[in-house]
């Protein structure tokens, strides 16, 4: 079988790809230059690498740091494997590190925090999860793995003071009000705050994701519409940017207890609301 490779998201500044390698050719490729930043994360299988003449192991226990510029090969003595890819863009990258974008040498082992993140990140993409939801946690994952090389840098681009933590929430909160479908690279350019600064600020302060918040005021907007008598669910999930209706069913029973055809229903038969007002006492 070749080599297939699913995107799972692409960004301006984020790609995550599931790759599955069926039956490599033996020995070792040929060599070539990396021409991006990325993270390979092994999920099954064993590959040997070479960059610059130094060989590694690369096993689920740990995770290859691809640095552009590095010349590579790799070897598959196992036969097939799978592994997720994770790039990078130079800017968010440098969002990462405190505004830096190179990254210091050194290995990256697969910690129990970075497993779970990565298995979370790949249920959320068969679960059907957004894009946006997926930059989140693609971004969180690669914070963590950064910290392993650059702890110190890694937090240096957080939001020092309280006050300009709760302005970036406050900002985070109204841009995306103003349009619950914009993404995350947009929300956080327009905040000032990298994407993974964000993310950690507005999970303190809110005691909800960023995600979680945006399908809040989606779910909200659903809940007017069907009030209103949508009853088309298809362009109503398209309109808010669900992936698909399935997605939004499965959005607004998590967030409101029921799924949209069901709550259609029940909005449908409350009177209106001035029968629903509450008479004035008697004198």
């Amino acid at each position: 079988m070749p080599v297939l490779r699913r995107t799972v998201l692409r960004t301006d500044g984020l790609l995550l790809a599931d790759v599955s390698c069926g039956r490599p050719p033996r020995g070792w490729t040929e060599t070539r230059p990396a021409t991006v930043f990325g993270f390979v994360l092994v999920r099954r299988g064993l590959v040997r690498g070479r960059v610059d003449g130094r060989e590694q192991l690369l096993d689920p226990a740990s995770v290859y740091v691809e640095r552009p510029g590095g010349e590579q090969q790799f070897s598959h003595p196992r036969g097939g494997d799978v592994y997720t890819e994770i790039v990078l863009a130079e800017p968010v990258l440098a969002g990462l590190l405190g505004g830096d974008p190179s990254v210091p040498q050194g290995l990256v082992f697969t910690t129990p925090d970075v497993a779970l993140a990565h298995r979370v990140l790949l249920d959320r993409d068969r679960a059907g999860g957004d894009d946006f939801e997926l930059a989140e946690r693609v971004t969180a994952l690669a914070a963590l793995l950064l910290g392993r090389l650059a702890p110190d840098r890694v937090e240096a681009g957080r939001p020092r003071s309280a006050a300009a933590r709760r302005r970036a929430v406050d900002e985070a909160r109204a841009v995306l009000n103003d349009d619950p479908l914009r993404g995350l690279e947009e929300v956080s350019r327009l905040v000032g705050c990298s994407p993974h600064h964000l993310s950690r600020v507005f999970a303190t302060a809110t005691g909800m994701s960023l995600t979680r918040y945006r399908n809040g005021l989606r779910v909200n907007r659903a809940l007017e519409r069907l009030a209103e008598g949508e009853r088309d669910l298809a362009r109503l999930a398209h309109e808010l940017g669900f992936t698909d209706q399935a997605h939004m069913t499965h959005v607004v029973r998590d967030l409101a207890g029921l799924p949209p055809g069901r709550l259609r229903a029940l909005l449908s038969s409350l009177p209106p609301a001035e029968e629903r007002a509450v008479p004035p006492a008697e004198e």
